[in-house]
């Protein structure tokens, strides 16, 4: 039997073909979709997500919707509904969120693909917690259609595998305009940056694997600012209505989010949105020059299972947020153990429309890695 948390439904029969776990945030034609939320817990949609329907009619076989933060907001997957989703990879951790379902799935040998959603680092966040690859899409590029918003100018769709090619291949169908390509490390410039930010050991194994980039390079890179109001404003929006009639129905940790983001001003809001435009031409200029950003995924591995979410929120998205402000591709890659043994993950990012491009660097860079690795490396699913 799977692990208790992961899956919420499974489907009676899997017929042959690559097993792709959902996030319970996709509509699924007669099969349960809670949206991680218990007013939604007998939904059985009668239409089947965009992005799901092209990975079926590429052969992917559903093997099960996968738990998840209520409602897609937070970066635990405690669900105070559905059960809190276990790390595979790290027992005793959280597996992060709001995908977490989805990637422990993976790491615990029940899928080989599995689809996520992404707001402020929600596929590349569980990805480093549970030691497996995400890929958040540029902006717009992967259909959300059949997928409940969170915050919809932030809110990305894409894939998750136990290897880049993994998510490049799902990439192939989710996306007409995408197609693969291949890239030697020594041919692209990167920009490093944040890893002094970062936990000793997670710095260690970030900039190790940065290093197999011949053309390396530091980088001063901005973090947002003043920025969040406007995913605050979006998330109210989406919830205003179902929240004035359903309040006591949102378990505690969402609602108390909710709350906050109603509270958002008009002036608060239309400050975000100029600053929003100011990051990025600040992001711009001052990536001007290279092919890829290379970053850590996280800060610090996965936190403790009891650990309250609001008190790591910003710690997690810290590094991963920012590239849904600018609406930009970016992969999360297991790079090491680091502090207490559990994975490491480095972010490599790439400019608006260059998705092929950074999953060829990480194909690229997952190939080297897998060369030499360190002795300590863990493996998705140990």
């Amino acid at each position: 039997m799977p692990p208790e948390g992961i899956f919420l439904a499974r489907p009676e029969a899997v017929r042959a073909g690559e097993l792709l776990a959902v996030k319970d945030l996709f509509d699924t034609a007669g099969l349960t979709t809670t949206y991680g939320s218990i007013l939604f817990a007998d939904h059985v949609p009668v239409g089947t997500a965009e992005a799901v329907r092209r990975l079926q009619l590429a052969g992917y076989a559903l093997a099960g919707k996968t738990n998840l933060h209520e409602f897609a907001y937070g970066v635990t997957s405690q669900n105070p509904h559905f059960g809190h989703v276990p790390n595979p990879t790290a027992p005793g951790r959280i597996a992060g969120g709001s995908s977490g379902g989805s990637a422990a799935a993976l790491a615990a040998g029940l899928a080989v693909a599995a689809l996520g959603s992404d707001s402020g680092g929600s596929i590349r966040i569980p990805a480093a917690c549970c030691g497996v690859v995400g890929f958040k899409p540029t902006f717009g590029l992967v259909s959300l259609e059949g997928c409940f918003p969170l915050a919809p100018s932030f809110d990305h769709a894409g894939p998750m595998a136990r290897s880049v090619g993994g998510c490049t291949a799902m990439m192939a169908a989710l996306a007409e305009a995408f197609a693969p390509i291949e890239v030697a490390l020594d041919e692209l410039e990167v920009g490093l940056a944040w890893t002094e930010l970062a936990d000793p050991l997670v710095r260690e194994c970030v900039e190790a694997a940065a290093a197999r980039f011949p053309r390396l390079r530091r980088l001063d890179l901005p973090l947002p600012d003043d920025v969040h109001p406007v995913f605050m404003r979006e998330v109210a929006d989406v919830h205003r209505e179902l929240f004035a009639e359903h309040a006591d129905a949102y378990g505690e940790n969402v609602r108390a989010k909710v709350e906050l983001c109603l509270r958002v001003a008009d002036a608060e809001y239309e400050r975000g949105l100029r600053a929003r435009e100011d990051y990025r031409q600040a992001f711009e200029a001052a990536t001007r020059g290279v092919n890829l950003v290379a970053t850590p995924t996280l800060g610090l591995v996965a936190p403790p299972s009891g650990v309250d979410e609001r008190g790591v929120r910003e710690a997690l998205i810290r590094f991963t947020y920012p590239f849904n402000a600018l609406g930009w591709p970016a992969l999360a890659l297991p790079c090491g153990a680091a502090e207490h043994g559990h994975p490491a993950s480095i972010q490599l990012a790439g400019t608006a429309g260059a998705d092929a491009l950074v999953l060829a660097a990480g194909e690229a860079l997952e190939r080297a890695l897998r060369a030499a690795p360190t002795a300590s490396s863990p493996r998705p699913g140990q």
